[in-house]
C-alpha cells in the first residue's frame, strides 16, 4: 500500500485515498501513477446449518441500483482481518459465526487500486440482535440454496465479482 507521504494525496474519503506518485516500472521507465489506496476488506460466505447461503441485497449508490452480494466490508484501523469478517457478518446480516475458515485473498482492481479482499466461509451461524448498517447502507438479508445462488450467477442476477470469486473458491475448496 502506498503511504500518503510518498505521493500526492488528491482526495480522501472514509479510509480510502486517491494518491498520485512517480513510480519506476521493472523496465526502468518512470511514470506518474494514480492509485486508490484502500485498507483492505473481508468477504464472508455464510452457510446455515441446513446448507443455505446468506446473501444481501444492497443498494449501491455508485451504480444507482441494487446488487445481490455476500456480506463484506472494509477493515477498520488496527482491526485484525478475522475480527473484521466477524463484525461485518453481524452488522450486515444479524448473524454471528462459531467457525470462520479462510479462503485466502483476491485482488479485485489491481490496475488502479491496492485493495486486497480476504475471503472467508462462516459456519455455525447464530442469529443475534445486532444488525447495524452504516449510514450509507440499505440492505435486505436473503437465504438461498447453492443451486439458487449459482443460477443467479449464471443468469446475470449476481454480477458482483467478490461474490462470484468467493463462491467459486469455496466450491473449489470443498466448503459447498
Amino acid at each position: 500500500m502506498t503511504s500518503p507521504q510518498s505521493g500526492h494525496t488528491i482526495h480522501t474519503w472514509k479510509r480510502i485515498s486517491l494518491i498520485e506518485e512517480p513510480h519506476t516500472l521493472p523496465n526502468g521507465k518512470t511514470i506518474q501513477h494514480t492509485t486508490i489506496s484502500h485498507p483492505g476488506a473481508t468477504v464472508i460466505l455464510p452457510i446455515t446449518d441446513d446448507g443455505n447461503i446468506i446473501i444481501i441485497n444492497q443498494y449501491r449508490p455508485s451504480l444507482k441500483k441494487w446488487l445481490l452480494e455476500l456480506p463484506a466490508g472494509t477493515i477498520e484501523n488496527a482491526e485484525h482481518i478475522e475480527e473484521c469478517a466477524k463484525r461485518e457478518l453481524e452488522e450486515e446480516t444479524g448473524f454471528s459465526a462459531h467457525e470462520l475458515f479462510s479462503l485466502g485473498q483476491v485482488t479485485p482492481l489491481a490496475g488502479f487500486c491496492d485493495e486486497i479482499q480476504y475471503l472467508y466461509v462462516a459456519k455455525g451461524l447464530e442469529k443475534t440482535c445486532r444488525f447495524e448498517c452504516d449510514e450509507d447502507e440499505v440492505i435486505e438479508v436473503l437465504a438461498l440454496s447453492l443451486q439458487e445462488l449459482e443460477q443467479k450467477i449464471i443468469n446475470g442476477e449476481i454480477t458482483d465479482a467478490k461474490t462470484i470469486a468467493c463462491v467459486s473458491k469455496a466450491k473449489l475448496c470443498g466448503y459447498i
